[in-house]
């Protein structure tokens, strides 16, 4: 479990929840009996960088590292020990002795090594009064009780990249934000999700992701109608995605990734048109995918579809998306031409944002968006730089028909995957006026022609794979062409370099993909012939020798008089 990829939720909090030292009053004191408190606590932590070595038995704990006081009261409010990068993490105990700063409502612990502790009873009790709970990328176990007693008007708790197990807990209707991701909690969301159904509920972030849930996604969303952002992703739900959800109209990302999920999309979701993020790759759902995405979510920037079981044709309302910077149907089963209409996707035609972030602003502060995005081969966890982010991926299908010269109009893209299909034609003439390219895949198709020159205009491009086609002439020249590996161009006619020689003397090369589908499980019979021909001679020889003594005479006498004959040639045509 990598806490690295734990982004959805990294919060970016209000002023007014940040650590700000130059911010206090210095004008007011702390409490006796609350700094007698922290130095208790402070005597059960181990502290190997001595983060805490303001904390002095004398000194005024208002000004101490990692504590903020009332500016009215003195009384301590916030307690700010999250370790940060570069910094040594605190571990140890947890003492009960935190149970006397009764006006605590900010408790940080996070990134810390408590070594597989337990969290007492007493500790939950203590977070009844807090309105900011983190303790998130410790390594914190046991079950999470019920929280139903937050007195605070609006509550955040972030409990994720721990190892909590047992069911998930019924929340207080002033839970505004939680984060239970990356640990094990297992069991139905039913419980959770239907708890009170009269009772409307304040969450605006829920993300269960990375846990080991299962059973069906409740129908139950309705009373939860102020969500913003859902994580179900990683876990083992099954069923389909609820109608209910239509009623979730102020939502803003749906990530459903990795689970079993079947049927079609819900129409119901047509309501939700505030919809930045919709990922639901990885599952079972079929049908068609429905035009009105294009029409009733103008707002999309990131549609992934990736890896379910899709058919019918490319929506030609897709083509309105005109904030779409991330298109991923790739491996389903779309049988269609790639429309003309693709140039309308302005957000790819333009270059990068200077905002590298998608983030939702909710009351509690904002949260940055994150989503798996498969680039130059790999799977890449793309957070904090999204927003400069820009691919095309419509690999695995079985789209038909020519590759639009439209979609030469997108400047912007860095990544364009159209492997894996049965496209025909040639590459566009145009493709160089793609400048953002990196990442440029047509492997796998029946294309064919020469490669265009303009193709050396891209200076960016690092991965190319035009392999198993029916391209003919020469590569053209380019610097970054003649760096790729030669397998970019196997089972072609290509020629010149990275190829050392013609594509007829490269064509059974190694690292190669079949050149259609219906060619994976096919032999090469004249190969297959010359081993078995070799094979059963050489252990037939063997075979034989082993049986018979005066055989193994005659065949070594034979090798030897053999040897000497060419001995005598050889030596013959040395002398003269």
């Amino acid at each position: 479990m990598s806490p690295v990829t734990v982004t959805f939720l990294m919060l970016v909090f209000l002023e007014s929840f940040k650590l700000s030292f130059c911010g206090r009053n210095h004008n007011v004191t702390c409490i006796q009996s609350e700094r007698q408190a922290l130095l208790r606590f402070k005597q059960h932590l181990k502290d190997p960088s001595n983060r805490l070595s303001s904390w002095t038995k004398n000194g005024d704990c208002c000004r101490w590292d990692g504590i903020i006081c009332s500016n009215v009261s003195g009384h301590v409010i916030e307690l700010h020990l999250g370790s940060s990068r570069g910094t040594r993490k605190l571990g140890g105990k947890l003492n009960p002795a935190l149970l006397d700063l009764n006006h605590l409502t900010y408790l940080d612990l996070s990134d810390n090594d408590f070594r597989q502790t337990e969290i007492p009873t007493w500790f939950w009790n203590m977070s009844s009064n807090l309105s900011y709970f983190n303790i998130s990328r410790n390594q914190f176990q046991g079950n999470i009780p019920d929280l139903l007693t937050m007195t605070q008007p609006s509550v955040l708790i972030d409990l994720s990249c721990n190892n909590f197990t047992g069911s998930l807990p019924l929340l207080s209707s002033n839970v505004t934000a939680i984060d239970f991701s990356f640990n094990s909690l297992s069991g139905s969301m039913s419980h959770f999700l239907c708890h009170k159904l009269n009772e409307p509920m304040k969450l605006e972030i829920l993300n269960l992701g990375h846990n080991l849930l299962s059973g069906k996604i409740p129908e139950c969303w309705k009373k939860w109608s102020r969500l913003v952002g859902i994580k179900l992703c990683d876990n083992n739900f099954s069923g389909k995605i609820p109608g209910s959800m239509g009623a979730l109209t102020l939502l803003q990302s749906l990530h459903v990734r990795n689970n079993s999920v079947v049927g079609e999309i819900p129409s119901s979701l047509r309501h939700c048109g505030e919809l930045v993020t919709v990922d639901f790759g990885y599952n079972q759902l079929s049908g068609d995918i429905p035009g009105w995405m294009g029409e009733r979510l103008p707002k999309l920037i990131i549609l992934s579809l990736h890896s379910n079981k899709f058919t019918g044709t490319l929506p030609e309302e897709l083509c309105a998306l005109s904030y779409l910077q991330i298109l991923d149907l790739a491996h389903n089963n779309l049988v269609s031409e790639i429309p003309s209409c693709i140039n309308n996707l302005s957000a790819m035609n333009s270059g990068n944002n200077s905002d590298d972030k998608i983030f939702y602003r909710t009351s509690k502060g904002s949260f940055f968006e994150d989503i798996l995005v498969v680039m130059k081969g790999r799977v890449v966890n793309y957070d904090t730089t999204l927003k400069l982010v820009k691919t095309m991926d419509l690999s695995d299908n079985n789209l038909s028909g020519e590759i639009p010269e439209e979609v030469t109009s997108l400047a912007g893209l860095q990544s364009l995957n159209f492997s894996h299909s049965h496209l025909v034609g040639r590459i566009p003439y145009n493709i160089g006026a793609m400048t953002s390219l990196e990442c440029f895949d047509l492997s796998t198709n029946n294309l064919s022609g020469e490669i265009p020159l303009t193709i050396s205009d891209l200076s960016f491009l690092s991965h190319l794979n035009l392999s198993y086609n029916k391209f003919t002439g020469k590569i053209p020249t380019g610097t970054q062409l003649q760096s790729l590996n030669a397998d970019s161009f196997y089972g072609t006619k290509l020629f010149g370099p990275p190829l050392s020689e013609s594509s007829t003397d490269v064509r059974f090369g190694t690292g190669g993909v079949p050149k259609n589908r219906e060619d994976q499980h096919q032999v090469d019979w004249f190969f297959l012939t010359v081993e078995l021909g070799f094979l059963s001679g050489f252990f037939g020889t063997v075979f034989l020798l082993m049986l018979c003594k005066s055989g193994r005479l005659v065949h070594f006498q034979y090798v030897d008089e053999t040897g000497h004959s060419l001995g005598r040639i050889i030596r013959k045509y040395i002398v003269k």
